[in-house]
């Protein structure tokens, strides 16, 4: 992490480590103004996840429509076992975006790693799912991270270091990121795993924009709720006064781009104030608060060895609508 970022280690118990890499207040201020100032207005995906974000979010991957999460569910419980042979047990298992730490589940067993790392950036949201992880696996050595894996991750120095890395990033997260961002990123973890790690990865695929557009316009409006609950979040970043009502949620699939793209659309004309300042919006002016782009494999296996990955094994559903990618270290 860079040296501005605040360190702070809490050991829980013999197995259960907590570390704090606080992202500070002045530098979230001037992403979130910088995003509004900008044409159309933005504000990252990342301020999703406050604790309401996150338990709406796991909401979301147990919905109908929404499909990533149980085709990758499946996929890891068809495939553990080959998963394994490329692993090995042993090793030290690096999440990004942990979540609620459901998928992972379905791999410690089989993988038996020497210690579990997962990261995300909701701090109260990371540290009860890791207590409840700790209880359901107590022989697991648990190094809780909590950071803005965006801008790089690096491993707590107490963590095993004479054994193998291997990163998990499932949900098609990585979808999230423009292709610069991309590439970035997974130039980051290649950095992180070393010249002996690897790296499994959750991709969504291209498909017909129907399945895309009800995904992400669920009927319960959960993903609605998920959308709007961003604002409240800036509010209390901000002390900003955002009306969530005032606001409505609009997602679709852009075939142009390969992208799902989401939006809030103000509902009349507002003037919002946020850190102090203020901003206009017209009446049917948007906030973009998600991009999430699709992939073609062979479009996936070209970045990823651009970043230093070499693609040894891809599993997929029959229906080509969503794969995981098992990445070794290209040396």
């Amino acid at each position: 992490m860079q040296g501005r970022v605040q360190y702070q280690s809490i050991q829980q118990d013999d197995g259960l480590y907590f570390y704090d890499f606080n992202v500070q207040a002045h530098d979230q201020k001037q992403e979130i103004l910088a995003g509004l100032k900008q044409s159309p207005k933005t504000i990252s995906a990342k301020y999703f996840y406050d604790q309401k974000g996150s338990t709406l979010f796991e909401a979301i991957t147990c919905l109908p429509e929404y499909y990533p999460t149980r085709i990758e569910i499946n996929l890891l419980r068809q495939y553990h076992e080959q998963i394994l042979n490329w692993a090995g047990q042993q090793c030290v298992l690096i999440e990004y975006g942990s979540g609620a730490s459901t998928k992972i589940k379905l791999l410690l067993d089989a993988l038996k790693p020497k210690a579990y790392v997962p990261m995300d950036i909701s701090k109260d949201f990371l540290f009860d799912c890791a207590v409840k992880l700790r209880a359901q696996f107590p022989w697991l050595e648990i190094h809780a991270t909590c950071l803005d894996y965006h801008q790089g991750a690096t491993l707590p120095q107490q963590l095993p270091s004479d054994f193998k890395k291997v990163a998990f990033f499932p949900g098609s997260s990585l979808g999230n990121f423009t292709p610069s961002e991309s590439l970035s990123f997974l130039k980051g973890v290649r950095t992180t795993v070393g010249d002996d790690g690897a790296f499994l990865i959750g991709v969504d695929l291209v498909k017909d924009s129907s399945v895309l557009n009800a995904a992400y316009n669920d009927v319960q409006g959960v993903t609605a709720q998920f959308n709007l609950n961003i604002l409240n979040h800036l509010n209390h970043l901000g002390e900003g006064n955002f009306n969530a009502t005032h606001f409505s949620h609009h997602a679709f699939f852009n075939k142009q781009e390969n992208r799902i793209e989401m939006h809030l659309r103000s509902d009349l004309d507002q003037v919002v104030y946020i850190f102090g300042e203020h901003f206009v919006f017209k009446a049917g002016e948007t906030i973009v608060t998600e991009y999430s782009y699709k992939f073609i494999p062979e479009q996936f296996e070209a970045l990823a060895l651009e970043a230093g990955f070499e693609s040894k094994r891809m599993w997929s559903d029959e229906g080509k609508n969503f794969a995981l990618f098992w990445l070794e270290a290209a040396n």
